[in-house]
């Protein structure tokens, strides 16, 4: 997006970078029963809105939106972003899911993917590439802000600024629904999650908490979070953060390389309490994961294994939007 075209959408120009750069974002969206859902997701800049995908093959964030679109971005992991201090910024948005054209969907993530994070096809054979629609056919969401608040750092102690769109503005309406039944779960969730969580607590570098604001949309915030407690994460929130109620909780703790070619993310759900020691999350149960972690040779095998679940649903998803298959044309 031009200068010209953020000023006319109204956002604060100095956020532009951040969006631009980031080579993840935390989405949130929300459960059928209103619960946070929160992932890490590779941000990119739309025509007046921030958008993220999914792939056609595991529509589940799309399918979210689609029937509440009440979402956030929170901008708060600098990695390989190229900035060692940049703000925190909170997106609270309107998502539009956009699958009535997936050839034109997948063409651009093709485009977008390979420009802002060329490690991760360096090195590839063109004809692989060529073979991985599971992964790159897509759907789109497109978030339009209607309120942004930032702070300096992930530390919080600052009150934030904040930016609110027009009361006026219109907002889009996501493509109709696919026809059928939206496809199981591929992943099943990980048995033994205190170990997992654990470990996962200890190691990785970024956590962030979402719960639900006073209008029923996700507020997602960075944290520091402390070693399981039993079934209990003690955390540690910024003075300068707007109040969290107690209530639905998602914590997404996460970390990735500079060069985004390995990534390890792992989503909490559970209940943020109010207690005499401060706020903990009581952990009720752990999400499958999408991690991919080890050195070359056991990335792209965990990938391809990945791929030979997924690409089943490929045609099946297609056809439930009266569309063939994606071709993958690469740039």
């Amino acid at each position: 997006m031009s200068p010209e075209e953020v000023s006319r959408a109204g956002w604060p120009p100095e956020l532009l970078d951040v969006f631009e750069h980031a080579i993840t974002c935390e989405y949130a969206s929300l459960t059928r029963d209103g619960a946070p859902v929160t992932v890490p997701t590779t941000p990119y800049i739309g025509q007046r809105s921030i958008d993220v995908s999914t792939g056609l093959s595991y529509p589940a964030k799309a399918e979210r939106a689609r029937r509440n679109p009440k979402v956030a971005l929170l901008f708060a992991d600098p990695i390989g972003a190229g900035r060692s201090a940049a703000p925190v910024v909170l997106v609270q948005g309107h998502a539009a899911v956009r699958d009535a054209d997936l050839q034109l969907n997948t063409d651009r993530y093709v485009r977008l993917s390979m420009r802002k994070l060329p490690a991760s096809v360096k090195g590839q054979p063109r004809a692989l590439l060529r073979r991985l629609g599971f992964y790159y056919a897509r759907i789109w969401i497109e978030i339009v802000p209607l309120r942004i608040r930032w702070w300096p750092d992930r530390n919080l102690a600052q009150q934030p600024r904040e930016w609110r769109s027009e009361p006026a503005l219109q907002l889009p309406e996501s493509d109709p629904a696919p026809t059928g039944r939206q496809p199981p779960a591929w992943l099943t969730a990980p048995q033994g999650w205190r170990e997992v969580t654990a470990r996962a607590l200890e190691v990785l570098p970024l956590a962030d908490l979402t719960v639900l604001d006073a209008d029923g949309s996700p507020l997602c915030l960075p944290v520091t979070a402390g070693a399981l407690e039993g079934e209990e994460v003690p955390l540690q929130i910024g003075a300068g953060a707007p109040e969290l109620p107690a209530g639905p909780a998602c914590l997404t703790v996460h970390g990735h390389d500079e060069h985004f070619t390995t990534q390890e993310n792992h989503t909490l759900m559970g209940t943020l309490l109010d207690t005499a020691e401060g706020s903990r999350l009581h952990v009720e149960r752990a999400l499958a994961d999408w991690s991919l972690t080890g050195n070359r040779v056991q990335i792209a095998a965990g990938f391809l294994l990945k791929g030979r679940r997924l690409a089943p649903r490929l045609k099946a998803e297609a056809a439930r939007r009266g569309q063939s298959v994606p071709a993958i044309n690469l740039p």
